[in-house]
């Protein structure tokens, strides 16, 4: 299996976009694909995807029960679909997490037990074969240092980051970089970095700059394209789906936009030792409806 933790330091690059267009890439190509979004702001993928109407339901059973051991179902009944895509979406109590984490903690060190707070995730992957019945696992972390990042890394051991080609950006790659190798460290495991993606490209010389001197592989750099992402906002839906069905003509920029989504899931794949059994051509779309924008 391919996991990976989309992750950036710097809030607002886009992450979350990035996430849901990447995944359906991986899901054109006829790949079984898994999210797991565990930021508790709203505003996340489990919104953008329209899958979050038990969000604040406190009856429901959620994944964060499933982290502290108390289920309230099959793990597989948390699981919802959108786009090929399966996603376990947010719920509020991703908000007291860490809480929770912390008095399971507590407890079995009263009975003399480890518990490592970080490996709950990976636990829980584990019991329901998750390995086993996915090719690919993603997740998409708050843009906090947080028990939600650290249990993402912990279960995926790879990251993809997002970044804006800027001085700020720049920072925030040379942070996450330190970020990784402190916490392979400290939990003796090994973190990769699968690629670096530069979002809101402007084509200015500062910014290319910038890229050249990224320390990872940049698969492909994402223009400004604002236009189209509030728009997969405002419809609940991937990029695919908006040009596909949201779109009355279409614009090239935005179809190349989409070959990129597709590359950048062909370099994670090989990267992952994946072969995708049926990938699409960069940016192939059947022909949209015609409606009005």
């Amino acid at each position: 299996m391919l996991s990976y933790t989309v992750y950036s330091e710097a809030g607002g690059v886009g992450k979350t976009s990035l996430t849901a267009n990447i995944a359906c890439a991986h899901a054109r190509a006829g790949l079984d694909v898994l999210v797991l979004p565990l930021d508790p702001q709203d505003g996340n993928l489990s919104r953008l995807f329209d899958v979050d109407d038990d969000r604040s339901d406190s009856a429901a059973d959620s994944l964060v029960r499933h982290l502290v051991d108390n289920p309230g179902g099959n793990f597989d009944d948390l699981i919802r679909t959108a786009e090929g895509i399966d996603i376990i979406p947010e719920h509020n109590t991703l908000s007291d997490l860490s809480d929770h984490l912390a008095r399971e903690k507590s407890r079995a060190e009263d009975f003399g037990d480890a518990y490592n707070i970080y490996a709950q995730l990976r636990r829980v992957l584990v019991e329901n074969d998750v390995p086993d019945r996915y090719d690919v696992l993603i997740c998409d972390p708050p843009a906090t240092e947080s028990d939600h990042l650290y249990n993402a890394i912990y279960a995926t051991r790879n990251l993809l980051i997002p970044f804006e080609p800027s001085a700020k950006g720049e920072a925030s790659v040379e942070g996450l970089e330190e970020l990784a190798t402190n916490f392979a460290d400290e939990l003796n495991i090994e973190v990769g970095v699968l690629g670096a993606v530069p979002i809101e490209f402007k084509g200015t010389r500062d910014q290319n700059e910038i890229i050249e001197d990224v320390p990872f592989e940049v698969p492909e750099v994402i223009g400004d394209r604002t236009s189209m992402m509030e728009g997969c906002w405002r419809h609940q839906c991937s990029a695919f789906e908006f040009v596909r069905t949201h779109r009355s003509r279409r614009r090239d920029y935005e179809v190349e936009t989409l070959a990129k989504f597709d590359r950048i899931a062909r370099s994670l794949e090989t990267q992952g030792g994946i072969v995708a059994p049926s990938p699409p051509e960069p940016g192939a779309l059947d022909d949209p409806e015609e409606v009005t924008v």
